[in-house]
């Protein structure tokens, strides 16, 4: 491919659950071609699989309208970087060809692996010994691997933050000596940000990238849309809501958490990025209803007549670990807008509770919150979201993590200007700066309690934690 224009930029591609997105992006954050290419979901019951041809397929897709988008207006591809769902995992040959689908973040069969490990079934590694038990001999291969390896040409390492899930000790930056049984089944691993290799000659064919484009190794998507949003210094906290809700933050050091909810990534600079994921989100909302048309109903109800515990399935993770958790409604709704209004609310609800495990564990929390995700669009949310917090929160121009990776591989590659944040400083966008209201705040105080005293009431919620979260309460109540 020929290039004419005069900038350079970076091309980022997350693997999502329901698309491929690419993204062409400048050092100033400048996004001159996008791509999107469907993915196919295989669900029954607690399965969820999905195919790795498709992955490769819907790369190729959605890269090369990026590309076209881009071409005449980019002088040099400085490199790339790929995401996925964090936990999806999959076999493959020595080669690196598939030898399984791909069991997705939220397949739920390992439950015995999951319980011999001591992990969440939401975790990589029981659904990699699931899938070694059920099919035999592989190697332990993570969702982004199929595609650096197909655009590389070769079998390359993993990165540590996919890893994380598999058992791997980012703390040590090595496999633990318990896994050793293993033995070659395991990939090996190297820190977010490293050069894997280039794009070989047939991928530059098949997806428009340009033969010897540095491919650097990624990271979760969840992590990509922290990097996204610029949170990348020590105290700062990106909230990504979308079908669930996870929260990612900046620390120098590990968040310790004996309850094993919050987990750390470790960062391309070897600082640390703790966070938790729920599962509550957007996935508990009514299908069918225009949402923007819903928001405009659901202010009349602030707040609701119900308050609503949204999980989008069964199980809690964060802020406490609950697999037998439900979604529950006390009250009833006096109207469809009603009910949204409480699914809203209750997952406003469940973030402030993430943010006050957070301070109850010592993480810093003193820099600034930013909100990314698909439910970022929603200005109403958004609002009620800092209202309910009771803090300023920052929405970037782009939400999406394949700007995520788009930063990582003008940092991997040493070419975007420096460290990762004052990278990301450069390449993401802030559109806009929300202030809480505190009058608003004050309407949310009791059936925010009363949510804490019902998830404790159901022995969900430790004690601990709900003491914390009432201490806070009214010392927000006696500030105000």
């Amino acid at each position: 491919m020929m290039f004419e224009g005069e900038a350079e930029a970076w091309l980022g591609i997350d693997l999502g659950t329901q698309s491929v997105r690419a993204l062409l992006v400048t050092a100033d954050g400048t996004v001159l071609g996008a791509g999107t290419a469907p993915l196919t979901n295989h669900r029954d019951g607690v399965r969820h699989e999905q195919d790795p041809g498709e992955w490769w397929e819907a790369v190729c897709r959605a890269s090369r309208a990026a590309m076209s988008q881009g071409s005449s207006r980019v002088r040099a591809i400085g490199g790339l970087a790929v995401c996925g769902t964090s936990g999806t995992v999959l076999l493959t040959d020595a080669q690196g060809r598939p030898l399984t689908r791909g069991l997705m973040y939220d397949d739920g069969r390992a439950v015995e692996e999951a319980a011999r490990a001591g992990m969440q079934t939401s975790w990589a590694l029981p659904k990699a010994l699931w899938l070694l038990d059920a099919y035999g001999p592989g190697r332990v291969t993570h969702q982004p691997d199929v595609i650096t390896a197909q655009l590389t040409g070769e079998v390359i390492p993993t990165d540590s933050s996919h890893a994380l899930k598999t058992g791997y000790d980012a703390e040590r930056e090595a496999w633990p000596s318990q896994l050793a049984y293993l033995g070659e089944v395991l990939p090996e691993v190297v820190r977010p940000g490293t050069r894997l290799g280039e794009v070989c000659r047939t991928a530059a064919e098949a997806t428009g990238i340009p033969a010897g484009t540095p491919v650097i190794a990624g990271m979760t998507d969840g992590c990509a849309a922290q990097i996204a949003s610029g949170a990348l210094r020590s105290g700062a906290w990106n909230s990504v809501l979308g079908t669930t809700l996870v929260l990612k933050g900046a620390s120098a050091s590990p968040v310790r958490d004996d309850a094993g909810v919050v987990y750390n990534h470790r960062a391309p600079d070897g600082s640390w990025l703790p966070g938790g994921a729920s599962s509550v989100g957007a996935g508990a909302l009514p299908v069918g209803p225009d949402p923007s048309d819903m928001d405009i109903r659901a202010a009349e109800y602030e707040p609701s007549g119900a308050l609503t515990y949204p999980l989008a399935s069964p199980g809690e993770r964060f802020p406490f670990l609950a697999p037998e958790a439900t979604a529950f409604t006390l009250g009833t709704p006096t109207s469809e807008a009603d009910r949204w209004a409480a699914v809203l609310q209750g997952v406003a609800f469940t973030e402030r509770l993430c943010l006050d495990y957070l301070h109850h564990l010592g993480a810093p929390m003193d820099g600034p919150l930013t909100f990314t995700g698909g439910a970022a669009r929603s200005a109403y949310w958004n609002q009620l979201r800092a209202d309910i917090l009771g803090r300023p929160a920052r929405v970037p121009e782009q939400i999406e993590p394949a700007l995520g990776m788009a930063v990582l591989a003008a940092y991997g590659t040493g070419t975007g200007g420096g460290a990762l944040p004052d990278v990301a400083d450069h390449m993401v966008r802030i559109r806009t700066v929300l202030e809480p209201r505190a009058s608003h705040t004050a309407r949310f105080t009791e059936p925010y309690a009363r949510l804490v005293d019902e998830l404790e009431t159901r022995g969900w919620l430790p004690t601990p934690l709900a003491t914390h979260t009432r201490t806070r309460l009214n010392q927000d109540t006696i500030d105000s």
